[in-house]
């Protein structure tokens, strides 16, 4: 794979500060595709410089021209599409068809969004005798995570750039090769110099540097809730806005009316999307009791046509592989019952887990409490609704979930009762322009939409 050996800083790739290069791994054959430099405090501080620099003039253009620079980059990205999806193929493992479909064009819907909202927003309003401003909050550091690259990407860099904000991006060292696409692309665009900037390197270092930078004005972070934590005690410490989008445990709701093998096969296949590595995934399935079995057996049938190395790519790397495996050993220890799966390597080389779905999982048990991020489903059963929505709010994530029902106003009704940020119903399709986010220990803060453009925007009253 084409790997840049630099940092693209001030409009231009420019060498790195350290010698030490990231080597990136194919999690398919655990193979090594390319070498990325191992960014450092000297690489974030000369980025954040550059964006400084560039600030005064970006948040002066007129956000129509924004809008116009934003429709050169969703140009760019589309014609980069089929490039984009082999390049997280290589270096995430996605299974060629979802690459393309999810990992390569989504993106392209998301930036187009921006652009026809940074041309059509309400930057400005009349309340009474007052003219409201809303100003661009300044220099934002956006720290992205590898289960969804470009999408996480577009997602912080297009609704910063469309309010008039610069960015200095620092991506997951797994996935930096499309990181750079991104960079080639804001550069063909004409998106002039030092509004996007690049730093690649570790977290420890290079994210921790750009997260603790006093001269950053909004940190934007996707990933775990125990990073987020750190990064959002470090941006409170300095007074500094933080938007943060972390883990979930999210709920797929089947009330009794509903329509079981369509909602548990929707739901196998939600867990299964991406190998499990999607934080927003309805990875606890409630059913209940006078239809459980059925529903575990519709499941057990479901996830054995997701095959490791067909439908189902790897997990990013071994760390994660050993993550998500120790899980599943924890869940037989803790007396869940194994349908499907379990905790061997189902193939020989390669970062795979077996795609798992356990039963009789009971609401405190790990399974059912912690983020796993991988191909693993539990199924709990519940007594009456009032059960149910006892348990799908019984975690500490509130990220997404799941209702299904035999009719809608059922469903919304269940639905507004869930502590959490996003939810599909009977099987909804996912809307680009809907804010997405967390309840609780998911996040603060909304990404996507007219909602993700206001997180980087600030309030300024003019009273006349």
């Amino acid at each position: 794979m084409k790997a840049h050996d630099g940092m693209y800083i001030g409009g231009q790739w420019q060498p790195a500060a350290a010698p030490d290069t990231i080597a990136v791994v194919n999690p398919a054959d655990e193979q090594v595709i390319g070498h990325v430099p191992a960014g450092t405090a000297e690489d974030v501080d000369a980025a954040v410089r550059a964006a400084r620099d560039a600030f005064p003039a970006w948040a002066a253009t007129p956000p129509a021209e924004r809008a116009q620079r934003l429709a050169a980059l969703r140009d760019e990205l589309g014609r980069r599409t089929e490039e984009i999806a082999e390049t997280v193929t290589a270096e995430l493992g996605a299974p060629p068809a979802l690459a393309l479909a999810v990992h390569a064009s989504l993106p392209v819907k998301v930036a187009g969004s921006y652009a026809e909202l940074a041309g059509s927003y309400s930057f400005e309003e009349k309340i009474g005798n007052s003219t409201v401003l809303m100003e661009p909050v300044g220099v934002v550091g956006a720290i992205t995570p590898w289960n969804y690259p470009l999408h996480q990407i577009v997602a912080k860099v297009a609704p910063a750039l469309a309010s008039g904000c610069t960015v200095v991006l620092k991506p997951a060292e797994d996935t930096p090769l499309t990181a750079q696409l991104f960079a080639e692309a804001v550069h063909a665009a004409g998106i002039p110099a030092g509004v996007f900037n690049l730093v690649t390197g570790l977290g420890a270092v290079a994210g921790q540097a750009l997260a603790e930078h006093e001269d950053l004005d909004l940190v934007s972070f996707t990933g775990s809730t125990a990073v987020g934590r750190q990064i959002g005690a470090t941006a409170g410490g300095a007074i500094k806005r933080v938007a943060l989008e972390l883990g979930g445990k999210s709920a797929n709701v089947i009330l009794p009316s509903a329509d079981l093998a369509k909602a548990v096969n929707a739901g196998v296949a939600n867990v299964m999307s991406n190998s499990g590595q999607t934080c927003s995934a309805w990875t606890r399935m409630l059913v209940h009791r006078d239809r459980y079995e059925e529903a575990v057996a519709l499941a057990a049938a479901a996830v054995a046509k997701y095959v490791p190395g067909d439908r189902v790519g790897p997990l990013v790397n071994a760390k994660q592989q050993e993550r998500v495996r120790g899980y599943i050993a924890k869940g037989v220890a803790e007396g869940a019952r194994l349908v499907a799966g379990g905790p061997e390597a189902p193939l020989e080389r390669g970062y795979y887990v077996s795609p798992t779905v356990f039963a009789d999982v009971t609401p405190g048990m790990t399974i059912a409490q912690e983020e796993i991020f991988g191909p693993v489903l539990s199924i709990l059963k519940y007594e009456d609704e009032d059960d149910a929505l006892a348990i799908a709010n019984g975690t500490v994530y509130g990220l997404a979930g799941a209702v299904w029902a035999g009719d809608a106003a059922e469903a919304v009704a269940f639905a507004r009762r869930m502590d959490t940020g996003q939810v599909d119903i009977n099987g909804g399709r996912f809307n680009p322009l809907a804010p997405f986010g967390g309840y609780k220990q998911s996040g603060v803060g909304r990404e996507l939409g007219p909602h993700g453009l206001a997180e980087y925007l600030q309030t300024k009253s003019l009273q006349f």
